[in-house]
């Protein structure tokens, strides 16, 4: 663990005349960590991937916080893999709200404050309106429960923490659980199949992950603790995000819209799950914008990538 890649020399730094915030990111080379890692680099942040810290293993997480005393952390890491939550439900609460138990009180001990990310699908989707921070969460599947359990249990540990909820995370670095983004299937199943089908009934806010990263430092850094939604502005089904990944992508497949049920799946999951930014306006710290402009600028980086990975940049 003392070996794992950081940014600063070994100590505080000075940055145009401030002390820089000591900050850890734990999950730093998932899908959210590493751009919350780009957030804060001009900060004094180290990240943690899970080869440096397994955040289940309390003893562990203890020792390295206390060695490297940070006054800001913040948790990306979690077991994600929906479906394989159902059945492994107690390695499910382990990780998603034993381990932020532990680590709360932990950061709490140290002077830390804690930002832990959160899930949208802590609710049932019934209100079929956006729900903000005071709607009363009922979670369809163990994820989910496990999820609203660790809230529960990082808000109630005392200290300066905050939890962030969001939706429908895309990023450049592939999500582990997944294997790959939403925006990657579309390319994949684009380039495979004669007609995609993607589901119209199941409506959500597709959030950046740059964006939402950007934010949790303008929260981390300026909000008070408590809970927050945090997605970028908006909504649409499944089927009118990938509507407009086509458009934008040049993706000439047919693409046709179906329901749910014609997707078999183990795992409920919410039909509606848009999260409305209150607590964030109200602190006047919401900085996310449309989800359209988002994914608009995430396929323009998508492309020079590519074009620069083949050679073809201009």
């Amino acid at each position: 663990m003392d070996g794992a890649p950081r940014r600063d020399g070994g100590h505080p730094q000075a940055h145009r005349g401030r002390v820089l915030t000591r900050v850890v990111v734990l999950g730093s080379t998932g899908q959210l960590g590493s751009d919350v890692v780009e957030a804060f680099a001009t900060e004094d942040v180290r990240g943690l991937a899970h080869e440096d810290l397994d955040i289940g293993d309390a003893t562990a997480v203890t020792e390295l916080l206390d060695g490297l005393r940070p006054r800001l952390v913040v948790n990306t890491a979690a077991f994600h893999n929906v479906p394989r939550c159902e059945t492994e439900p107690e390695r499910a609460f382990a990780l998603n709200a034993i381990a932020p138990w532990h680590l709360a009180r932990t950061c709490r001990e140290l002077g830390a404050r804690l930002v832990h990310v959160s899930t949208d699908y802590v609710f049932d989707g019934a209100k079929q309106a956006p729900y903000v921070e005071s709607d009363r969460p009922n979670p369809l599947n163990v994820y989910a429960a496990s999820k609203l359990a660790g809230e529960y249990a990082v808000l109630n540990a005392g200290g300066e923490h905050q939890v962030v909820r969001s939706s429908g995370l895309y990023g450049v670095r592939p999500c582990r659980a997944k294997g790959g983004n939403f925006i990657d299937t579309m390319f994949k199943l684009a380039a495979e199949r004669d007609e995609v089908r993607v589901v119209d009934d199941e409506i959500l806010t597709p959030t950046f992950t740059a964006d939402l990263a950007a934010q949790i430092r303008v929260l981390a850094l300026e909000g008070p603790p408590g809970l927050y939604h945090a997605t970028n502005q908006s909504s649409c089904s499944w089927y009118e995000f990938a509507c407009a990944i086509f458009e934008l992508g040049g993706l000439r497949t047919p693409l046709r819209p179906t329901t749910v049920k014609e997707f078999a799946s183990p795992v409920r999951r919410p039909f509606y799950s848009v999260l409305d930014n209150a607590a964030l306006a109200a602190a006047g710290l919401d900085r996310l914008r449309p989800w359209r402009d988002a994914l608009a600028d995430y396929m323009a980086r998508r492309l020079r990538a590519r074009a620069a990975a083949t050679g073809t940049a201009s």
